[in-house]
């Protein structure tokens, strides 16, 4: 997973290719919210398959710390404090109030697309 992310994370500078400052208040495109509803999925089907909750968030919080690693340009979802509570806050959720994967993946991507950075424009 943590590869994965940090893989995400840098092609996401050959993606978007904004400075800093505009990464940091970027809006989320439709394609982001989707992948990290696909996250939220899989976050799922991991609890599904017998991994804890413990050892789940634990794993996120260290891939958030090495996200943080980054400069925001080479990041992937995670631009700012709000995108990190979003997925952790989401992540959460799938052991805290258990629901189909599908349906968790769908929840985060409605909220995603709620949040003040998400862009209609990119649809």
């Amino acid at each position: 997973m943590r590869t994965s992310l940090i893989i995400a994370g840098v092609a996401a500078v050959f993606a978007n290719n904004v400075s800093a400052e505009e990464a940091a208040l970027q809006p989320h495109p439709f394609e982001e919210c989707r992948e990290a509803g696909e996250f939220i999925r899989n976050a799922a089907l991991s609890r599904d398959n017998g991994i804890t909750r413990d050892f789940f968030m634990s794993r996120l919080a260290d891939d958030l710390v090495a996200i943080q690693a980054f400069p925001t340009q080479l990041r992937w979802f995670v631009y700012n404090e709000q995108d990190e509570k979003l997925l952790t806050d989401a992540a959460a959720r799938v052991f805290d109030a258990p629901q189909p994967p599908r349906r968790h993946e769908i929840e985060f991507v409605d909220q995603c697309m709620k949040s003040p950075a998400w862009r209609l424009d990119q649809i």
